[in-house]
């Protein structure tokens, strides 16, 4: 593996960064508005800001602070809100890839103790890459499975070959998508998300976010303690449960389709 295949951490600078997650006590620096600097944009409560700590080499590092409500979480948001943040999100997200300045732009969402972040408050993040390519490391496999449901060109699966392991599901848009599109994908992302913190336990998940092949897809991503199988060896695990988790998701949000299958 050569040096263009790795990111650079600063470790030294994530030491100070504040960690509300863990420390539930500490202060938020999302809530307090009026002290944040370097602000991008804004719409209403919707922030995006430059991160105060940039803690990868050769990137440029954003937030998006989701709402100014703490301690809500997406699955729970109005679906107004939803899809006003969708628009703004995917807005700055394609416009960072299209500036030329970046060799990719990665948009993604931490959410709980175990999903790799350190802030509490509902945020996502847009990080212009320099010099990788995430493209590379992604094979279209890893967006393919059963069919959860559909609604024209737009599709809900559970992946037959996960990314990291276990359980992922993922939703596919046209990358030319319209009002009604991102409605229908807010809709999906609010059914997932309330599926992996209502019925399998999980108390943390992560959203990310690919522009492929035409396509804007979104990996919904449950997390647990990592699999020592895959931290060692890289072998992603299927779990055994996919088929009754595609049953349960029709049953529980979908029970008008009529479906064909895959």
């Amino acid at each position: 593996m050569g040096k263009e295949e790795l990111l650079l951490f600063k470790s030294s600078l994530a030491k100070n960064k504040p960690e509300s997650i863990v420390n539930r006590d500490s202060t938020c620096p999302f809530c307090e508005t009026e002290s944040l600097t370097n602000i991008l944009d804004r719409e209403g409560s919707i922030i995006w800001l430059e991160n105060k700590y940039p803690t990868l080499v050769d990137t440029y590092q954003t937030i998006i602070i989701e709402t100014d409500q703490c301690e809500s979480e997406l699955s729970k948001y109005e679906e107004s809100h939803l899809r006003k943040l969708l628009r703004f999100a995917l807005r700055k997200w394609l416009d960072m890839q299209k500036s030329g300045d970046y060799a990719s732009v990665i948009l993604y969402k931490n959410h709980g103790p175990l999903s790799g972040g350190t802030i509490r408050h509902p945020h996502m993040q847009i990080v212009g890459l320099k010099k990788f390519d995430y493209k590379n490391k992604i094979k279209m496999k890893h967006f393919s499975g059963d069919i959860i449901d559909q609604v024209g060109k737009m599709s809900l699966t559970i992946s037959d070959f996960p990314l990291v392991g276990f359980t992922e599901l993922n939703i596919k848009m046209d990358e030319h998508y319209g009002i009604n599109d991102i409605d229908q994908m807010a809709k999906y992302m609010q059914h997932c998300t309330h599926f992996l913190l209502n019925h399998i336990g999980c108390t943390s998940y992560n959203l990310f976010f690919y522009q492929l092949d035409e396509h804007i897809y979104i990996k919904i991503m449950p997390r647990f303690v990592t699999s020592p199988v895959f931290v060692g060896y890289a072998i992603p695990q299927l779990s055994d449960y996919k088929e009754e988790i595609v049953k349960n998701m029709k049953k529980l949000y979908f029970a008008e389709r009529t479906y064909r299958g895959r």
